[in-house]
């Protein structure tokens, strides 16, 4: 029981990695504050799912590019909680088209979920935090989008690289309150929202492709985010945690010497 007493909000925590890292607070003791934008049932699956954990789930739904909705839920969240000790942003968005062919709505969108949506989220946990004077810790999902400059990704790659400085830069603006913001990269996890982009012949050709052999699951970044939460990484602020099966690597020279 890592996270015992803690008071959660967790982003995008109806499907995905969201839902597995809400799970997954909650089992290492935490009350949840469940964010969803348009999937109700899903995040009431969650709800069930941590009650039957013995802890406290409280489903909001808001999107995260508005900022006043986020402060209302951070307010909301607090209240019924009775603070506010960790956060995970983790709501997220994407379209994929050439840059030169994108649609700029949908590019629009994704810059403002995956990047305004994550500061509004931080803003607001940092402000409670701050106010509550017991310190805190605040994960920050991003990506290897954020290094890696995969074609027709160009909104989602500059939101990721925007919000892993941007996680850096509240890290040290919020040392001296005792308050950790670190970064999680996973790579490429088996979720729902890859459904977007794939069929599941093409997921599982890629999946085997990759230098680990197979996709991630929402479960194990789920269990980075809990350890880097915990006080077990009480240490480490303004890093970033990776949990990408190596796709960072330079894995494509190996074909060279018929190893893959």
């Amino acid at each position: 029981m890592k996270l015992a007493g803690r008071k959660a909000i967790v982003t995008g925590a109806s499907r995905g990695i969201g839902r597995a890292c809400a799970i997954a607070l909650a089992r290492e003791g935490a009350d949840v504050a469940v964010n969803y934008r348009s999937h109700p049932e899903e995040a009431d699956e969650v709800r069930r799912e941590i009650e039957k954990l013995g802890r406290k789930a409280l489903p909001v739904q808001a999107d995260v590019a508005d900022l006043a909705a986020v402060d209302a839920m951070f307010d909301h969240a607090a209240a019924e909680l009775g603070g506010i000790d960790l956060f995970v942003s983790n709501a997220a968005y994407s379209d994929r088209q050439l840059m030169i062919e994108a649609d700029m709505a949908g590019f629009r969108r994704t810059i403002d979920v995956t990047m305004w949506g994550a500061l509004h989220g931080l803003r607001a946990a940092a402000r409670h935090m701050v106010q509550q004077r017991q310190g805190g810790s605040i994960v920050i999902v991003s990506s290897p989008h954020a290094v890696i400059p995969i074609p027709t990704a160009m909104a989602y790659n500059m939101a990721k690289a925007a919000i892993d400085h941007m996680a850096r830069t509240a890290a040290i603006e919020l040392v001296t309150h005792r308050i950790r913001v670190n970064i999680v990269h996973p790579g490429w996890i088996d979720t729902p929202g890859e459904r977007k982009f794939f069929t599941e012949e093409q997921i599982e050709i890629g999946a085997k492709r990759l230098p680990w052999g197979r996709m991630g699951t929402p479960e194990e970044i789920a269990r980075g985010i809990v350890f880097v939460l915990s006080d077990d990484c009480d240490y480490m602020t303004g890093s970033t945690f990776s949990m990408e099966g190596g796709v960072s690597l330079p894995w494509w020279s190996n074909r060279a010497s018929g190893e893959m």
